[in-house]
């Protein structure tokens, strides 16, 4: 399982090597440079202190004492050898005045040249006792910070885990909650690093006890609807079972079918109801042909239109696409236009068309039958809202199933009066794809 603490520790800890060691780099970038600047003044003054003055060949046992792996090498002005401390250095035999640096079998050389008076005098140097200088002076500065990177991950540990209490506690007490405890978290002295988290975490318990609260309220509502067509359904099969005549009998089992048939249908509109619900995963969208849509949902009703000798029909049939859950526009769209047939009287007209809006597309369908009044259209959205004065059978739950599915489409609904006038015109305004 991945961890914070040691990610942090690793990161820094890593940081920290890299640094120690650029550090070192530097620094034995620098201190080579000084002791190449020293080294060849040393040279330097090495070659002008040796004889100069014409004098005979002398045997290496006769050696200049010298430091440091310097090699002295001394010819007269006729280029004759007068002088090699160490023949076994292969050093060229020819002297090239001033500074040159050499490379040999056994590495390369630092070698300085001069003329002095009748003698030419060449001193060198092997580079890698520059370097060997370098890399102890290097390592020698390094070595305390080295020393310290295990103390230095000790307190990284500690003030990472002293960090990280916070999410503990906060951790702590989420464990503590009961199911049905979705106070918000106390923000009081956490980091504004933590904040966000715990703002995002009590956002999210907000939402979850509206949506707990939303589905109490739903089952609440649906077994009290649920317990009239019930108890209708249990009364007429009592009078079934009583019935002394045939008569009798034949209506109390119309009634029963008209109870079991209401029952059916409002159990129909829950399922539906509760799938549209805000906290229910919805499907991907897709692009929408809205009057194919539309189309669909008017043949369906076609014949419950034409039972009640309605005419149902498209007006205006505009290309609009929009992005949406097909199915779900289809209920949506189904119950708008299922209320305006069922609230219609026979005889009159369900006219529905498909119209294009600057950057929107609408749907308006317009009836000839009541309206709803002024007062009552900012309720008739509401589960199971229903009319007092309505003589037509429902649920309540149509609409609300439409305001559901038109939020999850970002879609508006507008309720005015059919111009001309009597009845009702629902425009649904859906943003374009």
């Amino acid at each position: 399982m991945s961890s914070i603490r040691r990610q942090l520790l690793l990161w820094l800890l890593s940081g920290l090597a890299l640094a120690v060691v650029a550090a070192g780099a530097r620094i034995y970038s620098q201190t080579l440079a000084e002791a190449n600047e020293l080294f060849d003044y040393h040279l330097r003054q090495m070659a002008a202190s040796l004889p100069n003055d014409s004098f005979g060949p002398l045997p290496p046992s006769s050696a200049i004492e010298t430091e440091d792996g310097l090699v002295v090498q001394i010819w007269d002005r006729n280029g004759l050898e007068l002088y090699f401390s160490r023949p076994a250095s292969k050093l060229p035999q020819r002297a090239e005045l001033g500074f040159s640096t050499v490379a040999t079998a056994h590495g390369s050389w630092r070698v300085y040249s001069a003329l002095e008076r009748n003698n030419v005098v060449q001193v060198a140097q092997p580079m890698s006792v520059r370097r060997d200088l370098a890399a102890g002076m290097a390592l020698r500065a390094l070595l305390p910070l080295l020393a310290l990177l295990p103390v230095l991950g000790v307190l990284i540990w500690l003030t990472i885990g002293r960090g990280l209490q916070p999410l503990e506690r906060m951790a702590q007490a989420l464990d503590r909650r009961t199911p049905d405890s979705l106070a918000p978290l106390s923000q009081e002295g956490l980091p504004s690093e933590i904040r966000p988290l715990v703002h995002a975490v009590n956002e999210l318990l907000a939402r979850l006890s509206r949506a707990l609260e939303s589905q109490k309220a739903f089952v609440a509502d649906a077994a009290h609807e649920l317990r009239t067509p019930l108890t209708a359904v249990q009364l007429q099969i009592q009078l079934a079972e009583r019935a002394k005549t045939e008569g009798e009998r034949d209506a109390a089992f119309a009634k029963l079918k008209h109870g079991q048939s209401r029952a059916a249908h409002l159990v129909q509109q829950l399922l539906t109801l509760a799938r549209q619900e805000p906290g229910v995963s919805p499907p991907p969208h897709s692009t929408v042909e809205l009057a194919e849509a539309v189309r669909l949902v008017i043949s369906e009703l076609a014949p419950l239109a034409a039972n009640r000798n309605i005419a149902l029909g498209l007006s205006h049939e505009a290309q609009a696409r929009i992005s949406g859950d097909f199915d779900a526009l289809r209920v949506m769209l189904g119950n708008v236009i299922d209320n305006a047939i069922r609230y219609t009287p026979a005889g009159g007209a369900v006219d529905v068309a498909v119209r294009l809006q600057e950057r929107t597309a609408v749907v308006e369908i317009a009836d000839t039958g009541p309206g709803i009044p002024q007062e009552d259209r900012a309720r008739v959205f509401d589960r199971f809202y229903r009319r007092v004065a309505t003589h037509v059978a429902g649920s309540g739950l149509g609409l609300a199933i439409v305001k559901n599915i038109a939020d999850r489409h970002h879609a508006s609904i507008g309720l005015a009066n059919r111009d001309p006038g009597p009845g009702l015109r629902v425009t649904i305004a859906f943003p374009l794809a």
